[in-house]
């Protein structure tokens, strides 16, 4: 799908580099300039890096490859929701997708427009929806008839409120069960069968507007046949709708998902999704909206690391870094693979060997089995994809303060959000709630 498909380590680990902007030159590994040596020396380790221009690039390929239909570019703040990283998208022109009453403020915060937001998420709470309503957010994107109920009775005649329903398409896709969100039987979207359900809140309610019918399969997808036959599906729908006199319906939204490389994937580019996509909307006469994350931000991410130890057990080879799954959970949440590469590399030989972290659980790993260079003590590494699913899914697990996180842009690098503190970690606490002798 417009990519080469890579099998040799040396080339694989060179194109991951590439994607992300990286470059080895005569201090290390450096980005857009910046040796990241330098920036673990003055933050500490483990931090998280992004790079803007990669992110650059990725936007303005999605704005490229849809250009011949009106659309949207939403991008999904599930990915990464640093403030810095939002301002960067809302500078290039970028809407947001939210999932949660925590991310619409973070957006708003970093100045989108309330109209440019449209809030997905099967969760909503009554309170989350009833902020949406009074901050005006562009689209509240319903996943159940219940939901809708609920903004049904919030929304008035002279205050509007538009409403998307996400349909859940029945469409199967080749990902990871836990990241796909688009067949049968999970807990996302509304099923076909209860779009007339839908039809009748819309019609009994003159504060709801109708104006997008949207859909979303899952995570790192790798094939863009599943999403043209989720905008069949969902045109299809939201013209017969039309033709029935419900609406405004103005737009198809096909939500986000596509892959990137973390190994030897052949991720399809904006340029192969439109293409299976664009004539099958254009034809419908809707507007096209799209919720991109992990493919604008994934690659444009690292995560650095130092080496504590290396330790022999059981016949294997361990290395332990002062990163773990607190950090970066997806390799043991997903058994998900990332690159690890020396910021100054060694001379010697590979070794097979586990790349661990220090917290208290026997599945805190970042790499099993891997042919990792012959790292010492002190070694900075970085973890490779780490834009997307990153800092955003960390935990403080074993009373670990959370990573700083740094913005590296044209040569220049500024700490975004600095490390966490254990005060910060204990803030609120009370050890003893019962020393005032008060009753609760």
């Amino acid at each position: 799908m417009g990519q080469v498909l890579l099998t040799d380590p040396s080339a694989v680990r060179q194109s991951l580099l590439a994607d992300a902007a990286l470059e080895y030159g005569a201090s290390g590994l450096a980005g857009d300039g910046v040796p990241l040596g330098t920036i673990a020396a003055a933050v500490g380790t483990p931090a998280f890096v992004y790079l803007a221009n990669p992110i650059r690039r990725r936007y303005q390929a999605f704005v490229e490859a849809f250009a011949g239909i009106p659309h949207q570019i939403h991008y999904a703040v599930k990915a990464n929701g640093n403030l810095a990283v939002l301002r960067l998208f809302r500078d290039l022109g970028a809407g947001a997708d939210i999932v949660s009453g925590g991310e619409m403020a973070r957006c708003l915060a970093a100045g989108f427009a309330p109209e440019r937001i449209v809030f997905s998420g099967v969760g909503k709470t009554r309170g989350e929806l009833e902020a949406a309503v009074a901050a005006g957010i562009g689209c509240i994107h319903v996943e159940s008839i219940e939901e809708l109920a609920v903004v049904a009775g919030l929304s008035r005649p002279d205050r509007p409120v538009p409403v998307g329903l996400r349909i859940n398409p029945d469409v199967t896709t080749d990902t990871h069960p836990h990241i796909s969100t688009g067949h049968a039987g999970i807990k996302f979207g509304i099923p076909t069968d209860l779009i007339p359900d839908a039809v009748r809140i819309i019609r009994d309610t003159p504060g709801l507007v109708l104006t997008t019918i949207a859909s979303h399969l899952g995570s790192q997808l790798l094939d863009v046949r599943p999403i043209a036959e989720a905008a069949r599906t969902i045109t299809s729908l939201a013209s017969s709708l039309r033709a029935a006199g419900v609406g405004p319906i103005e737009a198809v939204d096909l939500g986000g998902g596509l892959g990137i490389r973390y190994s030897t994937e052949q991720p399809p580019e904006p340029a192969d999704l439109a293409a299976a996509v664009v004539p099958i909307v254009k034809a419908s006469g809707f507007a096209l909206h799209l919720e991109p994350g992990r493919a604008l931000v994934g690659s444009a991410g690292v995560l650095l690391t130092r080496v504590l130890y290396r330790k022999r057990a059981g016949g294997k080879t361990f290395v332990v870094v002062d990163a773990g799954m607190t950090e970066l959970a997806r390799p043991s949440k997903y058994g998900a693979w990332h690159e690890v590469v020396e910021v100054v590399p060694r001379e010697g030989a590979e070794e097979e060997a586990d790349l661990v972290g220090p917290i208290c659980e026997t599945g805190d790993f970042l790499a099993l089995g891997r042919q990792l260079p012959p790292v010492e003590p002190n070694d900075l590494l970085a973890i490779l994809g780490c834009g997307a699913y990153g800092f955003v899914m960390g935990s403080t697990y074993n009373s670990r303060p959370r990573s700083p996180e740094v913005l590296v842009d044209a040569g220049r690098w500024g700490v975004v959000r600095p490390r966490e503190s254990v005060a910060a970690l204990m803030e609120g606490e009370v050890a003893d709630p019962f020393a005032s002798g008060e009753p609760s």
